[in-house]
């Protein structure tokens, strides 16, 4: 026997998850997650009997629901199924399905569309945080059609902005979580920092590597991502996350100077596999330490001048553009607004099924 569930698949940014409705996934929180490892078909490295592509950008979950909030239209929970292990993490956000939230939200009637152009406001379960999302509608139906392109994935789609809200400090306290914008770990030098995802930064010297290896060939680094896990272990408890053995923050960044005419180059580990590119609020505290005098990014990130600023976060895919704007020359860098520009296509609308024995249905 088996349960079915409505659900969308959905690209958001560079990931792909399954969408649902609050609604309609079990209310008790211990039976929900299975009812989510089963969906991905987790754990499995191949995540074979289920919708997960076998790799941490491809096995995560929106759950949306309509706001009781005054300055929120809807509710984004996060969730990242860990593909080999039979665990769910909600102790993060992620900007990339975030993109996909707002089209969802009118899709499936939470939100009525306004013209040619619909606003979303989105209150950001795991962080506390509200970013506003602008959906094109015209008629009255979310378009995915356009000419937009986003370094990761093929193709255009439509553009699809999204405007962060007191991103700082949203998950550890404190921009600076660690009260420094410089610390010491085994010896290597780094800047821990919040602006929507906790991010270590590191130079990729530090390791004995250019920070301009293939995805594939940091993969297979085993010395430095052993060295990298035991720093990211240490800076957990400094940056108010406590044990991080078992979460998938903070992510790891190494940094380089930048190749291809951007800011800076990253490698990110998510955070014991390399990001294929690197996350949307990832890039966001990239930008942010970029800009802050006495960071790990000084002398290596090109930064331009302005109260208006566009950093170019260059990954192993391309590049991701961070729009940090001021209200007034004398404001501190951490005061900016984030903006930045995302695509979202509907990849399928319909029922995914789960075995009764894990979940009968309804909620319950």
């Amino acid at each position: 026997m088996y349960t079915d569930i409505p659900c969308m698949l959905m690209r958001g940014g560079t990931s792909k998850g399954a969408y649902f409705l609050l609604d309609d996934l079990p209310t008790d929180e211990a039976v929900r997650d299975q009812v989510l490892l089963r969906v991905m078909g987790s754990p499995d490295k191949r995540q074979i009997d289920g919708l997960g592509g076998a790799d941490p950008l491809t096995s995560k979950v929106a759950i949306v629901s309509k706001s009781t909030r005054e300055d929120a239209d809807v509710d984004y929970l996060f969730a990242q199924v860990v593909v080999d292990e039979p665990r769910v993490d909600f102790g993060q956000n992620c900007g990339n399905l975030l993109a996909a939230v707002g089209p969802f939200a009118i899709e499936r009637g939470l939100v009525a569309a306004q013209g040619e152009t619909t606003r979303v406001s989105i209150y950001m379960v795991n962080t506390g945080q509200i970013a506003v999302a602008e959906v094109s509608t015209p008629g009255g139906r979310v378009s995915y059609d356009g000419a937009a392109r986003i370094d990761g994935v093929p193709g255009t789609a439509g553009a699809l902005p999204i405007e962060f809200r007191d991103t700082a400090g949203s998950t550890c306290g404190a921009l600076l979580p660690t009260g420094r914008v410089l610390d010491e770990v085994d010896g290597v030098p780094l800047t821990c920092i919040d602006n929507g995802m906790p991010v270590v930064l590191l130079r990729a010297s530090d390791f004995g590597i250019t920070g301009y290896e293939t995805r594939e060939e940091l993969d297979a680094n085993a010395g430095m991502k052993a060295r990298i896990e035991a720093i990211r272990l240490k800076v957990g408890p400094m940056m108010n996350l406590g044990d991080v053995a078992q979460r998938t923050v903070p992510k790891m960044t190494l940094i380089a100077a930048p190749r291809e005419g951007g800011t800076v180059c990253t490698r990110t580990l998510i955070p014991h596999r390399v990001h294929a590119s690197i996350g949307v609020l990832g890039a966001v505290s990239v930008a942010t330490a970029a800009v802050l005098p006495g960071s790990v990014a000084q002398g290596i990130a090109v930064v331009p001048a302005g109260l208006s600023r566009r950093l170019v976060i260059e990954h192993p895919t391309g590049e991701f553009t961070v729009q940090l704007t001021k209200g007034a020359a004398d404001e501190p860098d951490e005061t900016a607004r984030a903006a930045l520009l995302r695509t979202a296509r509907l990849i399928m609308d319909g029922k995914v099924q789960i075995p009764s024995s894990v979940w009968a249905g309804p909620r319950g």
